[in-house]
């Protein structure tokens, strides 16, 4: 018997439609991680594994390893810049088992800001170029997940403001916490 999904899951039809999106997202900054670290591949494996996964040529449970991998690049690189951009590259593959992180894409922007520190702009372009890319069926997944946890911080302000900009929805900027 098929498992049903949950409200932060959705189904396997609405994780790829935001595969390919959010790997795109990731895929943006990940030069600043590879720029620290030219050797570690896990996060471009990750992005790469999301993209199989959004095809139909990977299954869920190795892309869901490719995330956790991510992340363990992350937490090992010295620069929050690179950091940022592995956690982007995570949560973007671990869309193929919860839609929900999605919203880890926000970690792109706040990437783009550490490496521009002088650039006060350079959030909020980032998130401008992931709303103007995204789809009509992406926004549409966006608007079925249920608005994320109260919280506060930057990372809770990118979210909020991507998600606002993504669907219309009013500012969650204090409701939200993490990424998923």
């Amino acid at each position: 018997m098929e498992r049903q999904p949950g409200a932060l899951t959705l189904s396997e039809g609405d994780r790829r439609v935001l595969a390919a999106w959010a790997a795109d997202c990731a895929e943006r900054r990940l030069s600043l991680f590879e720029a620290q670290a030219p050797s570690d591949t896990r996060p471009r494996d990750a992005i790469d594994g999301l993209r199989a996964f959004a095809r139909g040529e990977m299954r869920i449970g190795r892309v869901r390893a490719l995330s956790a991998q991510a992340h363990a690049a992350a937490r090992e690189v010295g620069d929050p810049a690179a950091a940022a951009a592995a956690r982007a590259a995570g949560h973007a593959a671990a869309v193929a088992h919860m839609a929900a992180h999605a919203r880890g894409v926000a970690y792109a922007a706040i990437a783009a800001g550490l490496a521009a520190p002088d650039d006060p702009t350079a959030v909020a372009d980032e998130i401008g170029w992931q709303v103007k890319h995204s789809s009509p069926s992406v926004r549409d997944v966006f608007l079925r997940l249920p608005p994320p946890r109260r919280s506060g911080g930057a990372l809770a302000s990118v979210i909020s403001d991507l998600i606002t900009r993504l669907t219309g929805a009013h500012d969650t900027r204090s409701e939200v916490q993490g990424a998923g």
